[in-house]
Protein backbone atom coordinates (compact mmCIF):
# COMPACT_ATOMS: atom_id res chain seq x y z
CA UNK A 1 0.00 0.00 0.00
CA UNK A 2 1.51 3.32 -1.11
CA UNK A 3 1.29 6.55 0.88
CA UNK A 4 0.59 9.59 -1.27
CA UNK A 5 0.59 13.23 -0.18
CA UNK A 6 -1.58 15.49 -2.36
CA UNK A 7 -1.63 19.28 -2.24
CA UNK A 8 -4.49 21.36 -3.67
CA UNK A 9 -4.03 25.09 -4.21
CA UNK A 10 -6.48 27.92 -3.74
CA UNK A 11 -7.92 27.75 -7.26
CA UNK A 12 -8.57 24.01 -6.76
CA UNK A 13 -10.72 24.61 -3.65
CA UNK A 14 -12.10 27.99 -4.69
CA UNK A 15 -15.78 27.23 -4.03
CA UNK A 16 -18.13 24.50 -2.76
CA UNK A 17 -18.38 22.70 -6.12
CA UNK A 18 -14.60 22.59 -6.49
CA UNK A 19 -14.21 21.28 -2.95
CA UNK A 20 -16.67 18.47 -3.75
CA UNK A 21 -14.72 17.72 -6.93
CA UNK A 22 -11.47 17.49 -4.95
CA UNK A 23 -13.18 15.24 -2.39
CA UNK A 24 -14.12 12.79 -5.17
CA UNK A 25 -10.56 12.77 -6.56
CA UNK A 26 -9.08 12.16 -3.15
CA UNK A 27 -11.47 9.28 -2.46
CA UNK A 28 -10.60 7.75 -5.85
CA UNK A 29 -6.92 7.79 -4.86
CA UNK A 30 -7.71 5.98 -1.62
CA UNK A 31 -9.94 3.43 -3.38
CA UNK A 32 -7.02 2.65 -5.70
CA UNK A 33 -5.30 1.12 -2.65
CA UNK A 34 -3.38 4.10 -1.28
CA UNK A 35 -3.13 5.85 2.04
CA UNK A 36 -3.79 9.55 1.40
CA UNK A 37 -2.73 12.76 3.12
CA UNK A 38 -4.08 16.00 1.63
CA UNK A 39 -2.69 19.50 2.14
CA UNK A 40 -4.93 22.45 1.22
CA UNK A 41 -4.48 26.16 0.67
CA UNK A 42 -7.05 28.80 1.52
CA UNK A 43 -10.03 29.05 -0.83
CA UNK A 44 -9.47 31.27 -3.87
CA UNK A 45 -8.47 34.79 -2.85
CA UNK A 46 -9.21 34.29 0.87
CA UNK A 47 -5.69 35.21 2.02
CA UNK A 48 -5.77 38.48 0.06
CA UNK A 49 -9.23 39.25 1.44
CA UNK A 50 -8.03 38.66 4.99
CA UNK A 51 -5.08 40.97 4.37
CA UNK A 52 -7.50 43.62 3.06
CA UNK A 53 -9.49 43.30 6.30
CA UNK A 54 -6.33 43.69 8.36
CA UNK A 55 -5.41 46.82 6.40
CA UNK A 56 -8.89 48.21 6.98
CA UNK A 57 -8.51 48.08 10.77
CA UNK A 58 -4.84 49.13 11.01
CA UNK A 59 -2.57 51.38 8.99
CA UNK A 60 0.22 48.80 9.23
CA UNK A 61 -1.03 45.39 10.37
CA UNK A 62 2.50 43.97 9.95
CA UNK A 63 3.38 45.69 13.22
CA UNK A 64 1.30 42.93 14.87
CA UNK A 65 2.92 39.89 13.20
CA UNK A 66 1.66 37.34 15.72
CA UNK A 67 -1.95 38.45 15.31
CA UNK A 68 -1.60 38.65 11.53
CA UNK A 69 -0.49 35.00 11.48
CA UNK A 70 -3.46 34.06 13.66
CA UNK A 71 -5.72 35.79 11.13
CA UNK A 72 -4.19 34.43 7.93
CA UNK A 73 -4.06 30.80 9.06
CA UNK A 74 -7.84 30.79 9.41
CA UNK A 75 -8.18 30.55 5.62
CA UNK A 76 -6.53 27.13 5.46
CA UNK A 77 -8.50 25.91 8.47
CA UNK A 78 -11.73 26.72 6.61
CA UNK A 79 -10.55 24.74 3.57
CA UNK A 80 -9.38 21.70 5.54
CA UNK A 81 -12.60 21.34 7.53
CA UNK A 82 -14.87 21.85 4.50
CA UNK A 83 -12.95 19.23 2.51
CA UNK A 84 -13.13 16.76 5.41
CA UNK A 85 -16.89 17.36 5.69
CA UNK A 86 -17.28 16.80 1.94
CA UNK A 87 -15.31 13.55 2.04
CA UNK A 88 -17.30 12.25 5.00
CA UNK A 89 -20.56 13.13 3.21
CA UNK A 90 -19.48 10.93 0.29
CA UNK A 91 -19.10 7.92 2.59
CA UNK A 92 -15.33 7.90 3.17
CA UNK A 93 -13.62 8.67 6.47
CA UNK A 94 -11.64 11.87 6.94
CA UNK A 95 -10.06 13.92 9.71
CA UNK A 96 -8.69 17.46 9.43
CA UNK A 97 -5.62 18.84 11.21
CA UNK A 98 -4.06 22.26 11.63
CA UNK A 99 -0.36 22.65 10.92
CA UNK A 100 0.48 22.39 14.61
CA UNK A 101 -1.67 19.26 15.04
CA UNK A 102 0.12 17.76 12.03
CA UNK A 103 3.50 18.32 13.70
CA UNK A 104 4.86 21.13 11.50
CA UNK A 105 7.42 22.69 13.87
CA UNK A 106 8.98 26.00 12.77
CA UNK A 107 11.27 28.74 13.99
CA UNK A 108 9.67 31.72 15.72
CA UNK A 109 9.62 34.10 12.71
CA UNK A 110 6.11 35.31 11.95
CA UNK A 111 5.10 35.72 8.32
CA UNK A 112 7.96 33.72 6.80
CA UNK A 113 8.81 30.91 9.20
CA UNK A 114 11.16 28.06 8.29
CA UNK A 115 10.32 24.45 9.06
CA UNK A 116 12.63 23.10 11.75
CA UNK A 117 11.12 19.66 12.30
CA UNK A 118 8.20 17.49 11.19
CA UNK A 119 6.61 15.14 13.75
CA UNK A 120 3.53 13.73 11.96
CA UNK A 121 2.55 11.02 14.47
CA UNK A 122 -1.12 12.06 14.51
CA UNK A 123 -1.24 12.00 10.72
CA UNK A 124 0.28 8.53 10.63
CA UNK A 125 -2.21 7.27 13.22
CA UNK A 126 -5.10 8.76 11.27
CA UNK A 127 -4.24 7.18 7.90
CA UNK A 128 -3.39 3.86 9.57
CA UNK A 129 -6.94 3.93 10.99
CA UNK A 130 -8.32 4.23 7.44
CA UNK A 131 -8.90 7.98 7.37
CA UNK A 132 -7.95 10.47 4.69
CA UNK A 133 -5.95 13.05 6.65
CA UNK A 134 -6.51 16.68 5.62
CA UNK A 135 -3.84 19.18 6.71
CA UNK A 136 -3.99 22.97 6.64
CA UNK A 137 -1.05 24.20 4.58
CA UNK A 138 1.04 27.35 5.00
CA UNK A 139 1.26 27.10 8.80
CA UNK A 140 3.08 25.55 11.75
CA UNK A 141 3.98 26.35 15.33
CA UNK A 142 7.02 27.20 17.42
CA UNK A 143 7.70 25.08 20.50
CA UNK A 144 9.35 27.84 22.54
CA UNK A 145 6.75 30.57 21.99
CA UNK A 146 3.85 28.11 21.50
CA UNK A 147 2.60 30.48 18.80
CA UNK A 148 1.13 29.75 15.37
CA UNK A 149 3.41 30.77 12.47
CA UNK A 150 2.99 31.07 8.71
CA UNK A 151 5.48 29.88 6.07
CA UNK A 152 5.05 32.76 3.61
CA UNK A 153 3.26 32.81 0.26
CA UNK A 154 3.31 29.42 -1.45
CA UNK A 155 3.91 27.77 1.90
CA UNK A 156 1.32 25.05 1.30
CA UNK A 157 3.65 23.50 -1.29
CA UNK A 158 6.36 23.40 1.37
CA UNK A 159 3.94 21.88 3.90
CA UNK A 160 3.13 19.07 1.47
CA UNK A 161 6.75 18.25 0.68
CA UNK A 162 7.72 18.41 4.37
CA UNK A 163 4.95 15.98 5.29
CA UNK A 164 5.93 13.67 2.42
CA UNK A 165 9.48 13.62 3.75
CA UNK A 166 8.38 13.18 7.37
CA UNK A 167 6.01 10.34 6.48
CA UNK A 168 8.45 8.74 4.01
CA UNK A 169 5.68 8.96 1.40
CA UNK A 170 5.98 7.23 -1.95
CA UNK A 171 4.98 10.35 -3.88
CA UNK A 172 3.98 13.98 -3.36
CA UNK A 173 1.46 15.31 -5.87
CA UNK A 174 1.04 19.06 -6.33
CA UNK A 175 -2.30 19.91 -7.96
CA UNK A 176 -2.98 23.27 -9.61
CA UNK A 177 -4.87 24.58 -12.65
CA UNK A 178 -2.41 23.52 -15.36
CA UNK A 179 -1.53 20.00 -16.49
CA UNK A 180 2.07 20.04 -15.32
CA UNK A 181 5.37 21.87 -15.73
CA UNK A 182 5.60 23.61 -19.10
CA UNK A 183 8.59 24.91 -21.03
CA UNK A 184 7.27 28.40 -20.25
CA UNK A 185 4.21 30.09 -18.78
CA UNK A 186 1.32 28.96 -21.03
CA UNK A 187 -0.45 32.25 -20.31
CA UNK A 188 2.38 34.04 -22.13
CA UNK A 189 3.39 31.39 -24.67
CA UNK A 190 0.34 29.48 -25.90
CA UNK A 191 2.51 26.88 -27.60
CA UNK A 192 4.52 25.97 -24.51
CA UNK A 193 5.14 22.22 -24.21
CA UNK A 194 4.26 20.14 -21.17
CA UNK A 195 7.26 18.22 -19.85
CA UNK A 196 6.77 14.57 -18.92
CA UNK A 197 9.71 14.79 -16.50
CA UNK A 198 12.29 17.28 -15.25
CA UNK A 199 15.25 17.00 -12.89
CA UNK A 200 14.99 18.74 -9.55
CA UNK A 201 18.01 20.99 -10.22
CA UNK A 202 16.38 22.46 -13.32
CA UNK A 203 13.06 22.80 -11.49
CA UNK A 204 14.83 24.66 -8.68
CA UNK A 205 16.39 27.10 -11.14
CA UNK A 206 13.05 27.64 -12.92
CA UNK A 207 11.31 28.32 -9.60
CA UNK A 208 14.05 30.76 -8.59
CA UNK A 209 13.76 32.46 -11.99
CA UNK A 210 10.06 33.19 -11.56
CA UNK A 211 8.18 30.07 -12.73
CA UNK A 212 5.08 30.01 -10.50
CA UNK A 213 4.08 26.37 -10.80
CA UNK A 214 6.12 25.29 -7.74
CA UNK A 215 7.29 27.29 -4.75
CA UNK A 216 11.09 27.46 -4.53
CA UNK A 217 11.25 26.41 -0.87
CA UNK A 218 9.19 23.31 -1.66
CA UNK A 219 11.60 22.34 -4.44
CA UNK A 220 14.58 22.94 -2.13
CA UNK A 221 12.97 20.69 0.49
CA UNK A 222 12.28 18.00 -2.13
CA UNK A 223 15.89 18.06 -3.31
CA UNK A 224 17.28 17.93 0.23
CA UNK A 225 15.06 15.02 1.30
CA UNK A 226 14.87 13.14 -2.03
CA UNK A 227 11.11 13.56 -2.42
CA UNK A 228 9.76 12.91 -5.92
CA UNK A 229 7.03 15.34 -6.99
CA UNK A 230 4.25 15.00 -9.55
CA UNK A 231 2.76 18.26 -10.80
CA UNK A 232 -0.71 17.87 -12.34
CA UNK A 233 -4.10 19.54 -12.74
CA UNK A 234 -7.08 19.22 -10.43
CA UNK A 235 -9.36 19.58 -13.43
CA UNK A 236 -8.06 16.86 -15.79
CA UNK A 237 -6.77 13.29 -15.70
CA UNK A 238 -3.48 14.17 -17.39
CA UNK A 239 -0.60 12.38 -15.58
CA UNK A 240 1.31 15.67 -15.32
CA UNK A 241 5.04 16.12 -14.85
CA UNK A 242 7.37 14.15 -12.58
CA UNK A 243 10.07 16.18 -10.83
CA UNK A 244 12.76 13.61 -10.09
CA UNK A 245 14.88 13.91 -6.96
CA UNK A 246 17.85 11.70 -6.08
CA UNK A 247 18.30 8.22 -7.51
CA UNK A 248 14.87 7.95 -9.16
CA UNK A 249 15.87 10.25 -11.99
CA UNK A 250 19.49 9.17 -12.30
CA UNK A 251 18.93 7.51 -15.69
CA UNK A 252 17.01 10.31 -17.40
CA UNK A 253 18.69 12.36 -20.10
CA UNK A 254 19.27 15.98 -19.17
CA UNK A 255 17.63 18.49 -21.52
CA UNK A 256 19.88 21.19 -22.93
CA UNK A 257 17.08 23.68 -22.25
CA UNK A 258 14.19 22.60 -20.01
CA UNK A 259 12.33 25.88 -19.94
CA UNK A 260 12.12 29.64 -20.21
CA UNK A 261 10.96 31.59 -17.14
CA UNK A 262 9.74 35.16 -16.72
CA UNK A 263 9.77 37.25 -13.54
CA UNK A 264 8.13 40.71 -13.48
CA UNK A 265 8.33 41.01 -9.72
CA UNK A 266 11.79 42.53 -9.38
CA UNK A 267 13.32 46.00 -9.09
CA UNK A 268 16.70 47.16 -10.40
CA UNK A 269 18.69 49.32 -7.96
CA UNK A 270 21.74 51.24 -9.21
CA UNK A 271 24.10 52.80 -6.66
CA UNK A 272 25.86 55.53 -8.65
CA UNK A 273 29.34 56.87 -7.90
CA UNK A 274 30.39 54.67 -4.98
CA UNK A 275 34.13 54.91 -4.10
CA UNK A 276 36.14 52.14 -5.76
CA UNK A 277 38.04 51.06 -2.66
CA UNK A 278 38.23 47.68 -0.90
CA UNK A 279 35.36 47.07 1.49
CA UNK A 280 32.73 49.40 -0.01
CA UNK A 281 30.85 46.62 -1.78
CA UNK A 282 30.88 44.62 1.47
CA UNK A 283 29.44 47.62 3.35
CA UNK A 284 26.76 48.10 0.69
CA UNK A 285 25.53 44.51 0.65
CA UNK A 286 25.72 44.17 4.43
CA UNK A 287 23.42 47.18 4.62
CA UNK A 288 20.97 45.52 2.22
CA UNK A 289 21.17 42.26 4.18
CA UNK A 290 20.49 44.07 7.45
CA UNK A 291 17.38 45.57 5.82
CA UNK A 292 16.14 41.99 5.29
CA UNK A 293 16.19 42.10 1.49
CA UNK A 294 17.11 39.28 -0.87
CA UNK A 295 19.45 40.11 -3.76
CA UNK A 296 19.30 38.27 -7.07
CA UNK A 297 21.53 39.68 -9.81
CA UNK A 298 24.58 41.93 -9.27
CA UNK A 299 26.64 43.92 -11.77
CA UNK A 300 29.50 46.42 -11.26
CA UNK A 301 30.66 48.86 -13.91
CA UNK A 302 34.29 49.55 -14.75
CA UNK A 303 35.70 52.17 -12.32
CA UNK A 304 36.24 55.72 -13.60
CA UNK A 305 38.50 58.49 -12.30
CA UNK A 306 41.87 60.07 -12.97
CA UNK A 307 43.75 58.33 -10.16
CA UNK A 308 43.29 55.73 -7.41
CA UNK A 309 42.12 58.26 -4.80
CA UNK A 310 39.07 59.51 -6.70
CA UNK A 311 38.01 56.42 -8.64
CA UNK A 312 34.32 55.54 -8.42
CA UNK A 313 32.10 52.84 -9.88
CA UNK A 314 28.40 52.02 -10.20
CA UNK A 315 26.99 48.89 -8.55
CA UNK A 316 23.62 47.53 -9.64
CA UNK A 317 21.51 44.73 -8.23
CA UNK A 318 17.97 43.39 -8.36
CA UNK A 319 15.63 42.60 -5.48
CA UNK A 320 11.92 41.76 -5.10
CA UNK A 321 9.58 44.72 -5.67
CA UNK A 322 8.07 44.13 -2.23
CA UNK A 323 11.43 45.00 -0.68
CA UNK A 324 12.18 48.13 -2.73
CA UNK A 325 11.08 50.69 -0.14
CA UNK A 326 13.14 49.29 2.71
CA UNK A 327 16.21 48.93 0.47
CA UNK A 328 15.89 52.53 -0.75
CA UNK A 329 15.44 53.80 2.81
CA UNK A 330 18.45 51.85 4.07
CA UNK A 331 20.68 53.17 1.27
CA UNK A 332 19.61 56.79 1.74
CA UNK A 333 20.26 56.56 5.49
CA UNK A 334 23.84 55.41 4.79
CA UNK A 335 24.60 57.74 1.88
CA UNK A 336 27.21 59.72 3.81
CA UNK A 337 29.07 56.70 5.18
CA UNK A 338 29.07 54.82 1.88
CA UNK A 339 29.98 57.94 -0.06
CA UNK A 340 27.95 57.30 -3.21
CA UNK A 341 26.44 60.05 -5.35
CA UNK A 342 22.86 58.85 -5.87
CA UNK A 343 20.54 55.85 -6.11
CA UNK A 344 18.47 55.06 -9.22
CA UNK A 345 15.51 52.69 -8.88
CA UNK A 346 13.73 51.08 -11.83
CA UNK A 347 10.65 48.96 -11.08
CA UNK A 348 9.68 48.57 -14.74
CA UNK A 349 11.95 45.63 -15.50
CA UNK A 350 11.49 41.96 -16.32
CA UNK A 351 13.83 39.01 -15.87
CA UNK A 352 14.09 36.32 -18.53
CA UNK A 353 15.85 33.04 -17.71
CA UNK A 354 16.78 30.01 -19.79
CA UNK A 355 17.30 26.86 -17.72
CA UNK A 356 18.59 23.39 -18.55
CA UNK A 357 20.81 20.83 -16.84
CA UNK A 358 22.27 19.93 -20.24
CA UNK A 359 23.97 23.34 -20.42
CA UNK A 360 26.84 21.78 -18.46
CA UNK A 361 27.87 19.69 -21.45
CA UNK A 362 26.50 21.56 -24.50
CA UNK A 363 28.05 24.62 -26.12
CA UNK A 364 26.25 27.34 -28.03
CA UNK A 365 23.38 27.99 -25.62
CA UNK A 366 24.48 31.57 -24.94
CA UNK A 367 24.99 32.26 -28.64
CA UNK A 368 21.50 30.97 -29.51
CA UNK A 369 19.86 32.99 -26.73
CA UNK A 370 21.55 36.31 -27.46
CA UNK A 371 21.12 35.97 -31.22
CA UNK A 372 17.37 35.43 -30.71
CA UNK A 373 17.15 38.48 -28.45
CA UNK A 374 19.10 40.63 -30.91
CA UNK A 375 16.91 39.59 -33.85
CA UNK A 376 13.82 40.45 -31.78
CA UNK A 377 15.23 43.90 -30.98
CA UNK A 378 15.44 43.26 -27.23
CA UNK A 379 17.74 45.52 -25.22
CA UNK A 380 19.61 43.79 -22.37
CA UNK A 381 20.41 45.69 -19.17
CA UNK A 382 21.99 43.00 -16.96
CA UNK A 383 23.25 39.42 -17.37
CA UNK A 384 23.70 36.68 -14.78
CA UNK A 385 24.62 33.00 -15.18
CA UNK A 386 24.92 29.79 -13.22
CA UNK A 387 26.00 26.33 -14.35
CA UNK A 388 22.54 25.56 -15.74
CA UNK A 389 20.92 29.01 -16.13
CA UNK A 390 21.32 32.24 -18.09
CA UNK A 391 19.27 35.25 -16.93
CA UNK A 392 18.93 38.72 -18.43
CA UNK A 393 17.14 41.87 -17.33
CA UNK A 394 15.17 43.87 -19.88
CA UNK A 395 12.23 46.29 -19.72
CA UNK A 396 8.97 44.79 -18.49
CA UNK A 397 7.19 45.71 -21.73
CA UNK A 398 9.72 43.67 -23.74
CA UNK A 399 10.14 40.58 -21.56
CA UNK A 400 7.13 38.65 -22.94
CA UNK A 401 8.32 39.15 -26.52
CA UNK A 402 11.82 38.18 -25.41
CA UNK A 403 10.50 34.95 -23.91
CA UNK A 404 8.61 34.05 -27.08
CA UNK A 405 11.68 34.68 -29.24
CA UNK A 406 13.98 32.59 -27.07
CA UNK A 407 11.39 29.81 -26.66
CA UNK A 408 11.16 29.50 -30.44
CA UNK A 409 14.93 29.69 -30.93
CA UNK A 410 15.46 26.63 -28.73
CA UNK A 411 12.79 24.61 -30.53
CA UNK A 412 10.46 24.46 -27.53
CA UNK A 413 7.25 25.52 -29.34
CA UNK A 414 4.38 23.06 -29.62
CA UNK A 415 1.61 22.90 -32.22
CA UNK A 416 -0.87 22.14 -29.41
CA UNK A 417 -2.09 25.08 -27.34
CA UNK A 418 -1.63 24.61 -23.60
CA UNK A 419 -4.77 24.49 -21.47
CA UNK A 420 -5.12 26.67 -18.37
CA UNK A 421 -8.22 25.67 -16.44
CA UNK A 422 -8.54 28.56 -13.95
CA UNK A 423 -6.76 30.97 -11.64
CA UNK A 424 -3.09 31.84 -11.73
CA UNK A 425 -1.41 28.45 -11.84
CA UNK A 426 -0.78 28.15 -8.10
Amino acid sequence: MALIVQKFGGSSVGDADKIKHVAKRVIETQKAGNQVVVVVSAMGDTTDELLDLANSVAEDPYKSPRELDMLLTSGERISMSLLAIAINALGAKSQSFTGSQAGIVTDSVHGNARIAEVTPERIRESVDAGNIAIVAGFQGFNRETKDITTLGRGGSDTTAVALAAGLDADLCEIYSDVDGVYTSDPRVIKGAKKLDAIDVESMLELAAAGAKILHIRAVEFARRHNVDLRVRSTFSTDPGTIVYSGKAGAGMEESVVSGVAIDKGQTKVMVIGIPDVPGKAAELFQLVADAGANIDMIVQNTPTGSDVTDRVSDIGFTCPKSETKKVAAALESAKASLGFRTVEIDEEIGKLSVVGAGMRTHSGVSATMFRALAEAGINIEMISTSEIRISVITSDDQVDAAARAVHTAFGLDSDVEAVVYAGTGR
